[in-house]
This record gives structure tokens, C-alpha cells and sequence, in this order.
């Protein structure tokens, strides 16, 4: 299976460039094809100009961004692995969606009323892999907006039957060895059952 794994963190020796590590290592060792998108190692712009968005709605617009579009086409399953913060989604994360996910890359806008209609119906299986300073109590009570967004909103997108698995290391801000080795473990056993 070719995964897109798209990584989003700014230090390279972060416990997030570990995370990457082990989901691109377990998938290797799965057998998948894995392809690396690391946001900030391309230093993607993440802010979305005035004519870029007047353009977003505009059929037959050439994409803006056509090498990250051929990601998303390429792709069969998708890993997250990011870091949460402020209960979602780091700004850079959040900005190559909306300036990736194009209409008619991604989905197509009804000329009435109606809801979008899918177009990412190739990809098949979701991972998301994210840490989170809160507890998992406190983050479940205000609506854990990072794992809606992709669990949920970019889901819709994607196969009908699409598989997702969600990992988080919640209590970052004080975990220990122990709980960062244990957390590596369980990531590498569910990236190698993908």
C-alpha cells in the first residue's frame, strides 16, 4: 500500500521526529511504500493569499500547489504525526489543508444544494499519531478539535469503508522515559498491523 506520512514539527529532535521514525519504519517493515511529506524541512507556507482564495472556489483553477496535490492523488493510506497543540492542530498542519485540499483535488462542490462530494475515495486507511500536553480527560471535554478535524472532516473524504487508527501520548508536558518508550512501542505494533 503506498501511505503518505505527513510529519509537522519544527525540532528535528523532537519526540515527534521519533514518532516519524517509528511509523515510517514500521510501515517499511510491513512492506508499504512510504512516502515523507515533513513540513517544515520543506518549508511549506502554510498562509493562504487573497488571490489564492478568491481563486479556491473558482472551477477549472489550476491547483496552486500541484507537487502537493500529486501527494494526496499518489496516495492509497495517510499517517499524521504532529504534535497538539492548543487541543489542535499546529498552524503549519492546518494551513496544508487548506491550502492543499482544493476543490476538485479533494472534492467536488455541488452547483445546488447538498453536501460536497468526496473525491479522495482512494485512500483507504487513516492514521493520526500526536502528542498532547492535557490530559486525556480534560481533552476529550473540549471536543479533541485536532482528531475531529482529521477523524471525522478529512475521513468524509476518503473511502467509505476508510480504516482509522488514533495513538496520542496525552500528559507530555510531564511524561517520563518509561511512558515515551511505552508510547514508541505501541505506535511501532499498530503502524505494523496497518
Amino acid at each position: 500500500m503506498r501511505v503518505l506520512v505527513i510529519y509537522c514539527h519544527p525540532v528535528p529532535d523532537s519526540f515527534c521526529a521519533a514518532l516519524r521514525d517509528a511509523v515510517l519504519e514500521a510501515l517499511g517493515e510491513a512492506g508499504h511504500e512510504t512516502r515523507l511529506l515533513d513540513l517544515y524541512a520543506i518549508g511549506f507556507d502554510p498562509v493562504m493569499g487573497c488571490a489564492e482564495r478568491r481563486a479556491y472556489n473558482e472551477p477549472g483553477n489550476p491547483h496552486p500547489m500541484p507537487e502537493q496535490a500529486e501527494h494526496l492523488k499518489w496516495a492509497e493510506a495517510m499517517v499524521f504525526v504532529y504534535p497538539t497543540w492548543w487541543y489542535g492542530l499546529p498552524a503549519m498542519l492546518k494551513g496544508w489543508l487548506d491550502r492543499v485540499w482544493t476543490p476538485e483535488i479533494t472534492f467536488d462542490i455541488p452547483t445546488g444544494p447538498g453536501p460536497i462530494r468526496p473525491k479522495m475515495t482512494h485512500v483507504r486507511k487513516l492514521g493520526i499519531v500526536t502528542t498532547c500536553g492535557a490530559p486525556r480527560w480534560w481533552t476529550h471535554v473540549v471536543g479533541h478539535p485536532g482528531r475531529r478535524t482529521l477523524a471525522r472532516g478529512m475521513r468524509a473524504l476518503f473511502h467509505k469503508r476508510c480504516r482509522t487508527v488514533f495513538m496520542a501520548h496525552y500528559l507530555m508536558d510531564v511524561s517520563t522515559p518509561d511512558s515515551r518508550a511505552a508510547f514508541l512501542s505501541r505506535v511501532r505494533r499498530k503502524m505494523a498491523a496497518f
